[in-house]
């Protein structure tokens, strides 16, 4: 049988205190902190998605205002093509215009001066063929009293016609003319007939003159000047017609055509002196050329042969069993390679490897790991904090048992700080072994 022993306070019932559970502080406290942590992990979290989700958002917006002024240049450029195509056309019209309207200028000009030089044409040999025709019976008209005068005859008035006979074949002659030129037959035989009958009455004018008095000479000097002249300036006329109809041109235009032919010859005599100057100059340009490469060639040869002889020797016999007049920079290639190995002309072994040594050297610079203060695993490493001496001691609220730590109460290093981890232990570990 037990004895229970109740605990009084001034009469009064005391309760039991509580036992101290260590286990069940450490796990409620071991609670609180796993609490802690996810709800940091969940606002981290949802910090971190808040600003991707804002990062994405602006993004997006980002190319949506990019899109949209890429798409406005693009309309403003198909704007500015479009108007700079109708600029185009519309000058492209406006000259196709100008052009049509300068061609039509120039065919009604043309058109009026031939109009106006067949209008003069026409009136100068209107004026040239009745002048003609006046003169021939002005001088008909002088001519033929003189014969009649020369040839009446009471006792023989049948030579009264013999004026008829002389003036009229001349007359007849001319129109024969005419006829000829017309009809493009040959006008020679009409010509020499008309002045055989205008010298025939021209001289029996000048005769009857000479020897009648009742005739005098004055009248017989102008009677056989009528007699030629009439049919000569009818003649004339008639030449020039034939001419016409023939297309035989004109001393004038005979005259140009020879200055055309000359300056002609003289612009291709011109141009063909200019041409065998420029060919001149040409060769005389080529062969300085040549003069120059081949000093260069001599330089070049002369400084290979005393700074690679080697491969000098290598070249030049590759040029001779190659026929080349000089070691081209294709043969001094391959003779560089054969010699040294490299493809590259001017590098050698000993070139190669301290290039070499000099990359491994700065490869070595750039990307062994910082050690020091300046590492980043030190930089990771926060200095530790001074506690103020009033601030109480939070372990006594569980008894002096530290907290349990547990996965995930330690922020993780960053993906930089581990990778420069991992370059720190690989370079100690290389100086361990080297050692």
């Amino acid at each position: 049988m037990s004895t229970a022993i109740e605990k009084k306070v001034n009469g009064h019932a005391v309760a039991p205190e509580p036992r101290f559970d260590a286990v069940a502080l450490a796990e409620a406290d071991a609670i609180r902190t796993r609490a802690t942590a996810e709800a940091d992990a969940l606002r981290i979290k949802a910090e971190g998605e808040a600003d991707a989700t804002r990062t994405l958002a602006t993004e997006q917006a980002e190319e949506l205002r990019l899109a949209n002024e890429r798409k406005q240049m693009r309309l403003d450029k198909d704007k500015a093509d479009h108007d700079a195509h109708l600029a185009r056309k519309a000058a492209e019209k406006a000259k196709a215009d100008a052009d049509r309207e300068k061609a039509e200028k120039s065919a009604a000009e043309a058109a009026g001066r031939e109009a106006a030089e067949l209008a003069e044409q026409q009136r100068s040999e209107n004026l040239w063929k009745w002048g003609a025709r006046g003169i021939y019976a002005v001088g008909l008209i002088i001519a033929a009293p003189v014969q009649f005068l020369a040839f009446w005859d009471p006792h023989r008035p049948f030579l009264v016609a013999a004026p008829a006979l002389l003036e009229g074949l001349a007359l007849v002659l001319a129109f024969g003319a005419a006829w000829a030129v017309a009809h493009r037959r040959d006008v020679l035989p009409y010509r020499v007939g008309i002045m055989i009958g205008a010298a025939i009455a021209a001289g029996i004018n000048l005769w009857h003159g000479a020897t009648d008095t009742d005739i005098g000479l004055n009248a017989g000097i102008i009677g056989a000047i009528a007699s030629l002249g009439g049919p000569i300036v009818l003649m004339a006329y008639e030449h020039g017609i034939a001419q016409k109809v023939d297309g035989i041109p004109s001393w004038r235009e005979r005259r140009a055509t020879d200055r055309a032919k000359a300056e002609e010859a003289a612009a291709r005599k011109k141009a063909q002196q200019e041409k065998q100057d420029a060919e001149l100059a040409a060769e005389i340009a080529r062969k300085a050329a040549d003069e120059r490469a081949r000093e260069e060639q001599k330089r070049r040869d002369a400084d290979r042969r005393s700074g690679h002889e080697a491969v000098w020797m290598v070249a030049d016999a590759m040029r001779s069993a190659r026929g080349s007049e000089y070691v081209t920079e294709q043969i001094w290639g391959d003779a560089w390679q054969r010699v040294t190995g490299s493809r590259t002309v001017g590098i050698t072994a000993e070139i190669e490897a301290l290039s070499r040594a000099a990359e491994a050297r700065m490869r070595t610079a750039t990307e062994t790991p910082v050690l020091g203060e300046l590492s980043l695993i030190n930089s990771q490493i926060k200095p530790r904090q001074k506690k103020d001496p009033e601030t109480p001691d939070g372990r006594r609220n569980n008894g002096g048992t530290p907290p349990r730590r547990r996965a995930g109460d330690t922020q993780p290093y960053s993906a930089a700080a581990k990778r420069q981890i991992g370059h720190e232990t690989a370079s100690r570990k290389a100086s361990e072994d080297n050692s």
